[in-house]
């Protein structure tokens, strides 16, 4: 027995699902995000490498890390 190719170039795609379409102006997106995160108090969580004993310390750190922060 023959292995099948992974991948069959030559056959016909006869349905696609979905109609997503990649952003106009992928900058300007961005741009929104940024204020949006910024005027929300929220940060993302500090770089680097953070170790747990437990996965239920690692949790109640990341959703400490995940609160908006109150504005000064």
């Amino acid at each position: 027995m023959d292995p099948r190719p992974v991948i069959n170039v030559e056959e016909h795609i006869g349905k696609t699902v979905g109609r997503r379409r990649p952003p106009s102006k992928p900058a300007e997106m961005q741009l929104v995000l940024n204020s949006a995160l910024k005027s929300q108090g929220h940060k993302i969580c500090p770089k680097g490498v953070f170790r747990f004993h437990s996965h239920e310390e690692a949790d109640e750190w990341m959703l400490k890390m995940m609160r908006p922060r109150k504005a000064n």
